[in-house]
């Protein structure tokens, strides 16, 4: 056989190859699509009974950030907003907390403060995070300053210094708590955001506070880290707490193969089902999963659920527990 056709033969080999490659991903990126998209029949949803005081008969709706959508997230005016407001109202607040440089916890979601607050501004310098800062130097932010409507405008941008209500001044644990336990009977979603030592003792003084207010009975614990999960679960066995990433992964193989053998790590399924999850199609809110979970003995509660189909479907699959940035608009649809 000749050089040329020799070399004709390899690339033929080639072009098939890569069209075989073409047309795997193609059909990978199809099933994907179709179980991204995927809605379970209602119908199909099975009642079990359950000692779970977090599995509903009615959705709970959660205020993600404390409304980050309609007010400035995880402030006071947030908190407000939600609780005295008569349009819409909350069963779960949802929240995040970091440890500051003298053991107080705040309210934070990012690692920084940048992109919430007028921190570079105040502080002369990018990236700091509540650890390096003190309570009342942090105090000193306007926690609303980078907040946007949905209509483009920045209504708190140029309040600065004393100018800044405390309604818009970081938050501490006891200050939220104290106002909300004033207001009414909620129910609490509660991440802490720190790692390793400082996470531990994040918890530590979060245990601590519920306990002194007696309501660890009302919140779920949740964090990203498999260091401070292991360390509720051997030390706070009465701190509900939500299941990690690679647990969750764990639970959808398990649910998928209808796994006879699997035991739940915690006792609330806390999932996405927003984008970019659903367009990777990592559908995990079908009646296959939720059938599951309560046959399991553990609550599913959905995040970040900001759009209305979205949520009416959730709500018609008996998820027990939404988490939206828009508390108003699922109230609309819950209630409408």
């Amino acid at each position: 056989m000749s050089e040329k056709s020799k070399t004709k033969k390899k690339m033929n080999k080639g072009v098939k190859v890569l069209i075989i490659i073409v047309c795997i991903i193609a059909v990978i990126a199809s099933l994907m699509t179709v179980s991204g998209n995927y809605k379970s029949d209602p119908a199909d949803i099975v009642s079990f009974e359950t000692d779970n005081p977090y599995i509903l008969k009615e959705t709970d709706i959660s205020a993600h950030r404390s409304g980050s959508g309609i007010s400035p997230e995880e402030t006071m005016m947030a908190f407000k907003n939600c609780v005295e407001n008569t349009s819409f109202d909350v069963d779960v607040f949802e929240f995040d907390l970091h440890i500051t440089k003298d053991e107080k916890l705040v309210l934070l979601h990012d690692d920084t403060l940048d992109r919430t607050s007028d921190s570079e501004e105040v502080f002369g310098e990018e990236e700091v995070r509540p650890k390096d800062k003190t309570y009342e130097e942090l105090r000193t932010l306007n926690m609303g300053a980078k907040f946007e409507t949905e209509d483009g405008e920045m209504p708190y941008a140029d309040l600065h210094g004393d100018d800044v209500p405390d309604d818009l001044r970081i938050l501490s644990l006891e200050e939220v708590l104290d106002y909300l336990m004033s207001a009414g009977d909620y129910k609490y979603i509660i991440e802490i955001k720190n790692s390793d030592d400082l996470g531990k003792r994040g918890v530590d003084i979060l245990y601590s506070v519920l306990e002194e207010r007696g309501i660890v009975d009302k919140v779920v614990f949740g964090t990203f880290h498999k260091e401070v999960s292991a360390y509720v679960d051997e030390n706070y066995p009465l701190l509900a707490r939500s299941t990690s990433i690679p647990e969750v992964l764990e639970f959808w193989v398990a649910a998928l193969t209808n796994d006879d053998s699997y035991e739940p790590p915690c006792s609330v399924l806390q999932i996405p089902y927003c984008s970019p999850y659903k367009n990777l199609g990592l559908n995990i809110a079908t009646a296959t999963v939720i059938n599951y979970a309560h046959e399991h003995n553990m609550a599913v509660q959905y995040w970040t659920v900001n759009d209305e189909e979205d949520m009416e479907y959730l709500i018609s699959i008996g998820a027990d527990c939404i988490m939206t940035d828009y508390p108003n608009k699922l109230y609309e649809i819950k209630n409408g």
